[in-house]
């Protein structure tokens, strides 16, 4: 696993590299662009999964004095982060190599995963799958599930928001996060306590 540059992802060189735009109020309460952050990305599974993180808020966002900004600044100091935070979102793009299908796995969240390029198959842990276009939203809602592009020479994209919630219990089990394989260096979440 290692950082990239801000906008570069090696294997997804013909996708573009997305920038997050932060905006404010100026001193006379006018709407502005506050600030414009290239994403970073870093890479998992043998450079065939990047995944970057946009953003992260906590529950509610405090606006004032930009508060959210320094908690997101202060969060992503601390080095890499689960894929859920606990008590807040999470925004996060996704990158996957053709052919590659990632982990098998489950966070103890809402999750709204919107496909941006290519095609993605969506496997739940039942077996079922769906075929996910470019704009389809898939609402992961605390599922075991894998992603997969279909595609033998395109890398897809996706972005999520996920979102803390409550702990799932399904038929007498807690349903907590199961993080699967390839994911050498993604620290848990530690929302499911």
């Amino acid at each position: 696993m290692a950082d990239r540059p801000p906008t570069e992802n090696q294997g997804a060189t013909h996708l573009p590299g997305p920038t997050t735009y932060l905006t404010g109020h100026d001193a006379s309460g006018q709407a502005v662009i506050q600030s414009k952050r290239p994403v970073h990305w870093t890479r998992y599974d043998d450079d065939k999964l990047n995944m970057s993180v946009a953003y992260t808020t906590q529950f509610p966002a405090d606006l004032n004095s930009d508060a959210d900004v320094a908690a997101h600044d202060a969060k992503m100091a601390k080095g890499p982060i689960g894929l859920v935070s606990g008590g807040g979102t999470v925004l996060r793009f996704v990158d996957m190599a053709p052919g590659y299908e990632c982990m098998m796995h489950r966070t103890q969240s809402v999750d709204y995963g919107i496909v941006l390029e290519g095609s993605v198959v969506a496997v739940m842990g039942s077996g079922e799958e769906v075929v996910m276009g470019r704009g389809d939203i898939m609402v992961q809602r605390a599922t075991m599930h894998a992603w997969r592009n279909p595609s033998e020479t395109e890398w897809s994209r996706m972005v999520f928001c996920l979102q803390d919630c409550q702990p799932l219990v399904v038929a007498g089990k807690r349903m907590g996060e199961d993080l699967g394989r390839g994911t050498d260096g993604v620290p848990p979440s530690q929302n499911d306590a």
